[in-house]
């Protein structure tokens, strides 16, 4: 029964989809004013959004390598406190052990920190990202006759032609090849506490 209502809602939107002409690349050419785009590949298949994603992956790497190193020393430290134990006091062991753990303690909130960092740099690259080429976006909506554009995961059925990702990708990259993009903008410097004179 459900295979039956999906088949009759599949055929049904097929019959309202405007009829599509095919153009000389063989492709139907379809204009419809809902497109759809997928916000994913656009970040990950367009040069900019693999450059982003290289310069993080490289922030990454440096990250993995420096708690390498850091668990190394630690491991160092460890080691050579274990072998003091036996010549020690007690009570001067316990404190040398407890002065350790806090220390890795505060250094695993630190890195731990810094790879928060990365996650909230790589979401704010992201997002500044799909600033840049909403410009594009809304040119490619504009050009289309659409008024609205959605994301492809959303949608349940649409013809094919009404994803614009692929050909917003190619001016993604046509663009920065003639005109690289500015640099972020500063943040705005943090309002100074109490009055002033």
């Amino acid at each position: 029964m459900v295979g039956r209502a999906l088949a009759a809602a599949c055929l049904a939107v097929s019959c309202l989809l405007p009829s599509a002409g095919l153009g000389q690349g063989g492709e139907a050419e379809l204009r419809s004013p809902i497109l759809t785009v997928d916000r994913d590949r656009l970040f990950t298949r367009s040069a900019r959004g693999q450059a982003i994603l290289a310069a993080l992956e490289a922030e990454s790497q440096d990250l993995a390598a420096e708690n390498r190193r850091i668990e190394a020393q630690l491991e160092e430290e460890e080691q050579d406190l274990t072998q003091k134990r036996a010549a020690m006091d007690p009570a001067a062991f316990r404190d040398l052990a407890g002065a350790f753990d806090t220390k890795v303690g505060e250094i695993r909130d630190a890195q731990s920190e810094k790879l928060r960092e990365l996650t909230r740099k790589r979401e704010q690259a992201q997002q500044q990202f799909y600033q840049d080429v909403l410009p594009i976006l809304t040119d490619i909506v504009r050009e289309r006759g659409a008024v609205m554009v959605l994301e492809n995961r959303v949608v349940f059925l649409s013809a094919q032609q009404v994803d614009i990702t692929a050909d917003a990708i190619a001016r993604i990259d046509a663009r920065d090849d003639t005109d690289p993009p500015a640099e972020p903008a500063p943040e705005p410097a943090p309002e100074p506490d109490g009055p002033q004179d």
